[in-house]
């Protein structure tokens, strides 16, 4: 175990060190709470687009999978007790902040990326559109990230959040199929 919290801290380092004080900003916003509404505006517009008056049942699943996503989180951090990088004694002062910004005092696993890969994948799979699935890896995969970048989750925090929000995603599309007992995606 050692051995992989050696490797993790190694490169949460040298990813946290590829920081630049002109994306310091970019990175603090891609954490924000705004990041989340061109997002939400987009996957609203196309659950109507795609499932007309029916558009209620992507977006009631996605938040049932936001609560799941992000309680599991919380409750992972509360037992865990992993210090995140910024209260991580051995490294904290190498640790590259923008702002300030350290975050609570556990960081195991990212709720950022739990929330963000759950909402992306279980709305690219009511969507499948592949533009839209483009864009929300994309921005699932820049908010995850910029969580390195700030300094308050390791490699491997993120990681599981990505497996735990696409698996926790995948499971409440699965329950919704069954549920109506037929395919959601109205497009083949």
């Amino acid at each position: 175990m050692d051995f992989i919290e050696n490797i993790d801290r190694i490169i949460f380092l040298f990813l946290n060190g590829l920081n630049s004080s002109w994306i310091d900003q970019m990175m603090f916003f891609l954490s924000s709470f705004w990041i989340w509404i061109p997002i939400i505006v987009l996957f609203i517009y196309m659950a109507v687009k795609v499932f007309k008056k029916k558009f209620w049942i992507p977006m009631l699943f996605v938040i049932v999978c936001f609560a799941f996503t992000d309680q599991g989180s919380n409750l992972l951090k509360k037992t865990i007790k992993r210090n995140r990088p910024t209260h991580n004694t051995e490294i904290s002062e190498q640790v590259h902040t923008v702002n300030a910004y350290r975050g609570g005092q556990y960081g195991f696993f990212s709720g950022h990326a739990a929330n963000s890969f759950g909402l992306a994948f279980l709305s690219l799979l009511f969507i499948r559109k592949k533009f839209y699935t483009i864009i929300v890896i994309i921005w699932a995969s820049l908010v995850s990230y910029s969580r390195i970048y700030l300094g308050v989750h390791y490699p491997s925090d993120i990681i599981v959040g990505i497996i735990y929000g696409s698996a926790i995603a995948y499971l409440l599309y699965y329950v919704c199929k069954r549920m109506l007992n037929k395919k959601i995606s109205l497009v083949q």
